[in-house]
């Protein structure tokens, strides 16, 4: 009985850090469209916004991250494993091309990659 009742405790832990990281992955996932709408309101209205564009984007950089850590825990596949890992790394290389010259024209294609990656991570999330 007491096997049976640690058995359903580890199911409902394990269940919560997966739903802890499927909110993560949907946030993450509207960060990285809230972070193309300033772009484009920098672009196309007003240059001001590349400062919010800029300030924001250390409210969400760690979000990956820390999907990665819960990943274990939460028991999911390799692939949503790989998704979280793949994620931190395109956030670094956002960082990369922002900052070195003649790569920045890759800032915007890895922010597509980025949104469906996260996308893709926050269905399978749910999924699992």
């Amino acid at each position: 009985m007491h096997d049976m009742q640690s058995h359903i405790s580890a199911g409902k832990g394990h269940r919560a850090v997966r739903n802890v990281f499927a909110v993560l992955a949907w946030l993450l996932t509207a960060c990285i469209a809230i972070q193309a709408l300033l772009a484009g309101a920098a672009v196309f209205h007003d240059p001001k916004f590349w400062q919010m564009h800029n300030r924001f984007v250390p409210m969400f950089e760690w979000l990956p991250l820390v999907m990665l850590i819960l990943a274990f825990p939460g028991k999911f596949a390799a692939s949503v494993k790989w998704s979280a890992a793949a994620l931190f790394v395109l956030i670094v290389l956002q960082y990369v091309t922002a900052n070195f010259t003649g790569i920045g024209m890759l800032h915007t294609v890895i922010a597509l990659f980025m949104f469906l990656l996260a996308y893709r991570t926050a269905v399978s999330s749910l999924r699992a």
